[in-house]
């Protein structure tokens, strides 16, 4: 009706309705849920004191449940389910080289490969047969695998569609490798690394060692380059040739073939003698080759009897890590073939 201010579904008056109650359901709420029990009450911790569980079959339990959690199953009825901890690479473990061009120079290199992985429906271009025939006569398996696995397994490289499994590195002891050197014809001829951290510098400093008539190559084991699939494919197969030993202390690595009866000689660009006047390099030697940008630490510099300089133009800061050591190295089989000549 005309003036009515009253209107349909409001509410005419300021009083609110009363509140509806939880019906008592809100107490649970407010419940405290007991005490924590401690570790001595937890039949699955190992300070469980609990008549009911002898201590035998506790640590058995645990041990199912590792054991569970390692095969990726469930653990036995029994025991309560917890996640594995995580795993760390050790930075040495199973690698894969990617890319058509570097796994068709590693099959050639014949570095070795545990698998040929080759994406489903890849081109199969020239370098692409060619590993796969490679792969084949060397008994290597070859796995056809989606795009979307070869990913997961390359960890997002740009692989090409195709990638190949090398197995961790087999390194010698470093007793084994002094005493391999010992035994040749030939004066011991060793190469040490001090901080060399790039894997191709490591790859190529193998391959120059090997060329050159070397008996083994040393690298630290601690903030150095190891033997991934890149310091592989740059040796060109060298590593599987030559002797390549890891040293827990290099400084303590040093002293021990000095006793040997080996001269230790660093490339240093501010050496004290320069490469091509060292008579010594016919003699019992240890090459030490200095890290990429600081060159020989200050301890190992120490160590060394004497340091070595290469002669370069004066407007050259210095050498790559890599590049000196071969320079070094050919000079010093030079020097041994004039003089057993």
């Amino acid at each position: 009706m005309a003036g009515n201010s009253q209107r349909r579904n409001r509410r005419t008056t300021s009083k609110k309705g009363a509140a509806k109650g939880s019906g008592g359901q809100g107490k649970k709420s407010l419940e405290g849920r007991g005490k924590t029990l401690s570790a001595a009450d937890r039949p699955w911790h190992k300070a469980y004191t609990g008549t009911n569980v002898p201590k035998k079959t506790k640590w058995k339990q645990e041990k199912e449940r590792r054991a569970a959690a390692a095969e990726g199953r469930a653990p036995k009825a029994g025991g309560p389910a917890r996640s594995a901890p995580p795993r760390r690479d050790s930075g040495d473990g199973v690698e894969i080289i990617v890319g058509r061009n570097p796994v068709a120079e590693a099959m050639r290199a014949h570095v070795p490969g545990t698998a040929l992985y080759v994406a489903q429906g890849v081109e199969l271009d020239e370098r692409v047969r060619e590993s796969i025939r490679l792969a084949g006569n060397r008994g290597i398996s070859i796995l056809e695998v989606t795009r979307a696995e070869l990913d997961r397994l390359c960890r997002g490289a740009l692989h090409q569609g195709i990638g190949l499994q090398v197995p961790p590195f087999h390194y010698e002891t470093y007793p084994d490798l002094l005493a391999a050197a010992a035994e040749h014809p030939q004066p011991p001829l060793l190469v040490a690394l001090d901080g060399v951290t790039d894997p191709r510098n490591l790859g190529a400093i193998i391959r120059s060692a090997a060329a050159f008539g070397a008996h083994g190559v040393v690298v630290p084991q601690r903030r150095a380059a190891g033997m991934t699939a890149t310091a592989w494919r740059t040796s060109a197969g060298a590593a599987a040739r030559l002797p390549i030993a890891k040293a827990t202390n290099l400084t303590r690595a040093l002293q021990e073939v000095q006793q040997a009866g080996l001269l230790v000689a660093g490339l240093d660009a501010d050496g004290e003698i320069d490469l091509f006047d060292l008579p010594a390099a016919v003699d019992p030697l240890m090459l030490v080759v200095g890290s990429e940008g600081r060159g020989l630490s200050r301890l190992v510099g120490e160590t060394c009897d004497l340091r070595v300089r290469i002669p370069i133009a004066s407007d050259v800061e210095s050498l790559n890590a890599s590049v000196a050591a071969s320079v070094a190295l050919a000079e010093v089989n030079r020097r041994r073939g004039l003089h057993t000549g």
